[in-house]
């Protein structure tokens, strides 16, 4: 420390023996970085493009460009601080005794990515598919290394780490492309059971939406405390699920009303009696 503060930093032959060439190695080491950012961009683009052009599902391209990226600006850091004239070999060391102790800190991390890779390898769902994981539904947007991007129904963004879904149950809405609306309605014991069936048989083959493969199926399901309850279970394609299952509620709803057909509800007779006291 002494023997820089004795330095004379006036001195040309200092500046130029010592400033000059430092200053060039830092501005060529950001131009080094700059460029080298900027190259890896380039070809983490042109990967995803390749990738692309072979078809690859949307979110194992996302996936695989992210730790292109990630790898190319190691690479860059590595450049720019060799060009410097920091040792990387030993900075590399370093890096290595201490990633030990990072790995344990960062665990979850860990785990978050080697799940990602599996749900990546084994392809429980893609890119647009309908799921329900971790604790929560909506439309798969993204795979990254650590999360997984979700969109609910009313446009929220949510973010899930990987092991909790990966670790978790994983129900996928989209990946059959059909399914079944199980619905359950109740008529009174005064009512017409014939009747009503006919009603509902008649709704369901007059919707177009309703497949006749496998058939729709209405069957009496129990006779309950205040209803006799019948299944309604009709096959239609996936993305027409949620506008069937409306329509068919109301339909039926209002087809019963009109037929005098009672759907009750619960309901609890009390009885008062009244106990004269003698003397």
């Amino acid at each position: 420390m002494e023997a820089l503060t004795a330095v004379d930093w006036t001195d040309p032959a200092i500046v130029e023996s010592l400033l000059i060439p430092w200053g060039l190695r830092i501005v060529v080491a950001i131009l080094i970085f700059l460029v080298g950012r900027w190259i890896a961009k380039w070809l983490t683009g042109l990967s995803r493009r390749m990738m692309t052009r072979g078809r690859l599902d949307e979110m194992l391209i996302n996936f695989l460009a992210n730790i292109v990226y990630l790898v190319l600006l190691v690479a860059v850091v590595l450049a720019t601080l060799d060009h410097i004239g920091i040792q990387t070999t030993s900075l590399l060391a370093i890096f290595g005794a201490a990633g030990l102790a990072v790995g344990l800190a960062l665990k979850d991390s860990l785990a978050n990515f080697s799940s990602g890779v599996m749900i990546i390898l084994f392809r429980p769902f893609k890119a647009g598919d309908y799921i329900e994981a971790g604790g929560t539904a909506g439309v798969v947007e993204e795979v990254r290394m650590f999360a997984t991007m979700l969109r609910t129904g009313d446009n929220r963004a949510v973010i899930v780490p990987n092991s909790q879904i990966y670790d978790g149950t994983i129900t996928n809405y989209s990946t059959k492309p059909t399914r079944r609306i199980d619905l359950v309605f109740g008529i009174g014991y005064d009512d017409d059971i014939a009747k009503a069936k006919q009603i509902m048989a008649d709704i369901l083959q007059q919707d177009e939406r309703i497949l006749d493969d496998p058939p729709p199926a209405i069957a009496m399901a129990e006779l309950g405390d205040s209803s006799v309850n019948f299944n309604v279970r009709p096959w239609v394609n996936s993305g027409d699920y949620w506008p069937v299952r409306a329509d068919l509620l109301e339909k039926i709803k209002l087809a019963f009303d009109a037929n005098g057909i009672s759907i009750p509800y619960p309901q609890r007779d009390v009885h008062l009696y009244q106990i004269e006291q003698t003397d």
